[in-house]
């Protein structure tokens, strides 16, 4: 499930909020162990949620690098490949 986490930082455009909100839904699913929380545990689940994503937020703002920014295309390609020789796909 974390592996659905994406790395946020140093892309030209910058991450999306929706990017940084589903990585803190995966991170927060992944803690709990709930993909979707019973209604007892949904205001819970989702203050969760929101923390992490501020958290994230902050800690991307405040990142530095000398480092160009990546290139959202490239890094997808690279995935991909990544993907296709760790699971022997063919293409």
């Amino acid at each position: 499930m974390c592996r659905n986490i994406k790395t946020l930082f140093n892309f030209d455009p910058p991450a999306t909020e929706l990017e940084i909100r589903d990585a803190s839904l995966q991170f927060v699913r992944k803690l709990s162990g709930f993909n979707v929380p019973s209604k007892a545990n949904e205001a819970a689940f989702e203050r969760a949620v929101e923390e992490v994503a501020a958290s994230a937020r902050a800690l991307i703002q405040s990142l530095v690098t000398s480092a160009e920014p990546r290139n959202r295309e490239v890094e997808a390609a690279k995935a991909k490949v990544r993907a296709a020789v760790r699971f022997g796909i063919h293409s």
